[in-house]
């Protein structure tokens, strides 16, 4: 009896080793786990790309587990100074680069696509005409940079009770603000309003102010599980054909994936919407940076729309990968 205990033990540790063992080699088959690939990424820069580099990151090193990349993020502004500095291996950018950084050194790639958008708190007390009518590029330049208009009355051109516009705009040097300056004909210097810090900052001050008006990237405004706007914040349509109402090939803010493809169509303009980009200190020289970089490019953009951001064109990805080989 003690023999045939010990035996059926012996049977069950065997069963137990060699299907930890099948597991583990299937999931190495299936991830295809590759342990060539050795080294450290840093990463530092727009908050656009955060979310977006993040994924990549996480998928990355479940392929090449001896890859570590850390990532932070602080606005377009410092990834650059960042890594011109030599801080980092990778800045996020989220606006053009400058000729000066160009002639600093900076090299670039674009990674992904996005776009800022207007928002305003779902509480507003005009929300339904605002949603109705849109604002003009005419009228947003007038809230945010003349200072002209200043209630929200004035701004859809009804006669109602007036109401204070509470404007807020980026204290960081960042790539959103860059980008909603431009769209407008300025710089983010000429920008209005109350300063807070980071694309969460911004969505939370204007969510926790009535009369507010803000702008974020479409990646802090859209819930990334139900596709619709989080709650408490929504956004400004644009009357781009400046008529006074929103019509329906202007309509495409309910849910993220319309959105997404005004801004692949063009329905939606450049600026604000832009390309995303990756900034090094000249061409990647090191193997491992180099690989991942081609990775973002081929199977790693995959996951730009499960990530809520929109992939560049595929004539666009072969030139970036001609220039990074």
């Amino acid at each position: 009896m003690k023999n045939f205990k010990l035996s059926l033990i012996i049977v069950l540790v065997s069963i137990m080793f060699f299907s930890t063992l099948f597991i583990n080699c299937n999931n190495k088959a299936t991830h295809n786990i590759d342990d060539s690939l050795k080294g450290h990424i840093s990463i530092s820069g727009a908050f656009a790309l955060y979310p977006m580099a993040s994924k990549w990151a996480e998928e990355y090193t479940k392929l090449y587990p001896n890859i570590k990349i850390d990532i932070s993020a602080g606005g377009a502004g410092k990834g650059i100074t960042d890594v011109l500095s030599g801080m980092v291996d990778i800045a996020m950018v989220s606006r053009d680069i400058s000729a000066e950084e160009i002639d600093k050194g900076a090299w670039f790639i674009a990674v992904a696509k996005d776009a800022v958008l207007p928002t305003i708190n779902s509480k507003n007390p005009y929300i339904k005409e605002i949603k109705e009518k849109g604002l003009t590029k005419d009228v947003f330049k007038d809230i945010f940079v003349t200072g002209k208009i200043k209630d929200w009355a004035k701004a859809i051109n009804i006669q109602k009770s007036s109401y204070n516009i509470n404007v807020f705009t980026r204290s960081d040097a960042c790539g959103a603000a860059e980008t909603w300056a431009r769209y407008m004909g300025v710089k983010q210097e000429n920008l209005k309003g109350v300063g807070v810090y980071g694309d969460p900052g911004m969505a939370k001050a204007v969510k926790n102010e009535k009369l507010g008006i803000g702008y974020n990237n479409v990646i802090y405004l859209y819930d990334i599980q139900t596709h619709k706007p989080v709650e408490g914040i929504d956004v400004i349509p644009i009357d781009i054909n400046k008529n006074g109402q929103i019509d329906e090939n202007e309509n495409f803010y309910s849910v993220l994936d319309s959105i997404s493809a005004a801004i692949i169509d063009g329905r939606y303009p450049s600026p604000p919407s832009r390309e995303l980009f990756f900034v090094l200190k000249g061409k990647p020289q090191k193997p491992h940076i180099k690989a991942f970089l081609r990775w973002i490019l081929t199977e790693g953009q995959k996951y730009i729309k499960e990530a809520g951001y929109v992939s560049i064109a595929q004539p666009k990805i072969k030139e970036e990968l001609k220039r990074l080989n």
